[in-house]
């Protein structure tokens, strides 16, 4: 049997509550569905994962809160594991109780270092009579029977929108919980934008990479417009559902122009770009990763037109000049402080 992570082996060491069809929400581990279950309901916000999951033979994947392989009143018992953000245990409870039919049992797990106490309130909130089932591994494994089911759950009734504005263009984008930078402007696009307004990108399609809420995109079409020119249409790709719900929005609304992706990585785009913009991601819970942006430096010459540009955002301690240098041309920093910088590389 494969090495699970603490929450993973906590729930097999109390499968023997699991009964009737079952669900699993935001697990990180394939082979756990097969050693729970002959067959399931698996739930994932990460594209690449969902795309793992769907070689489970028996098990239907769903990727995020509006694939249509959920449906409501369907399941006996669903399991819960915490999301990275806390936010997201809300959605992931309140899609639990959708998804749960007549008696359903809900069960919470989580690390100790993940907050589960915290998470055990909003549990009780919905379900007062939950009791905690055991305590293995540095986690608890929370029991409630009975759950109430919801009447109704459409993900994009939690859609909360924010304004942004930079250099005079202003604009609502839209959050949902466990997306990147909810309600604010991160101080590294700003950057980015920044640099957008004083060296503009050259004409042609742009395609942001690990787009979150479609900021960049929203925001450099808009720009082009106020400058009096014609706006390049800017595509989009990020690896998590609520980003891709997101993005969309924000361009529906602010009436952009692009095609919103769901990708782990490079891996669904098609196609070249004259510009290539990112705000790249670097951590993994609270551990800091840099292999999604690695790897993305690694293909991303191959959807750049001869002479297209690199244009990236990023903490000034990430490894990346050398890698864009070496992966897409001669590299320079367009604008830096202590915390960030802007680095542009033109393919060779």
């Amino acid at each position: 049997m494969p090495a699970f992570p603490n929450s993973h082996e906590a729930l097999l060491k109390n499968q023997e509550v699991l009964h009737g069809r079952l669900a699993v929400l935001g697990p990180t581990e394939l082979s756990l569905m097969p050693a729970l279950a002959g067959s399931g309901l698996v739930v994932t916000e990460h594209f690449g994962f969902w795309q793992r999951l769907n070689t489970l033979e028996g098990w239907q994947a769903a990727f995020g809160y509006d694939d249509p392989a959920l449906v409501p009143a369907s399941v006996d018992t669903i399991v819960v594991f915490l999301p990275k953000a806390r936010a997201e245990l809300t959605l992931r409870l309140e899609l639990a109780r959708w998804l749960a039919a007549k008696g359903a049992r809900l069960i919470l797990v989580g690390e100790k270092k993940e907050g589960i106490a915290g998470a055990v309130k909003q549990l009780k909130a919905l379900a007062p009579g939950a009791f905690k089932l055991d305590s293995a591994r540095h986690c608890q494994v929370w029991q409630a029977d009975n759950l109430v089911p919801s009447e109704g759950f459409n993900v994009r009734e939690w859609l909360e929108w924010h304004p942004v504005e930079r250099e005079g263009i202003r604009f609502d984008v839209a959050g949902l919980p466990g997306i990147f930078s909810a309600g604010a402007l991160d101080a590294g696009t700003a950057m980015l934008l920044a640099s957008l307004a004083e060296v503009t990108p050259g004409r042609g399609p742009v395609l942001d990479f690990a787009c979150g809420a479609g900021v960049i995109g929203t925001w450099l079409q808009l720009y082009q417009r106020a400058q009096g020119g014609a706006a390049a249409q800017v595509d989009g790709v990020d690896v998590q559902s609520q980003a891709v719900i997101c993005a969309r929005s924000t361009y529906q609304r602010a009436g952009v122009t692009g095609a919103i992706t769901a990708s782990d990585g490079l891996d669904q785009v098609a196609g070249k770009y004259a510009t290539v913009l990112s705000n790249p991601p670097f951590h993994a819970g609270i551990r800091t990763d840099t292999s999604m942006t690695e790897q993305f430096l690694r293909q991303v010459a191959q959807h750049l037109e001869p002479g297209g540009e690199l244009r990236l955002v990023a903490n000034s301690f990430l490894p990346y000049e050398e890698l864009m240098r070496r992966h897409v041309g001669p590299v320079k920093a367009i604008s830096a402080d202590r915390r960030f910088t802007v680095w542009s590389a033109r393919r060779h």
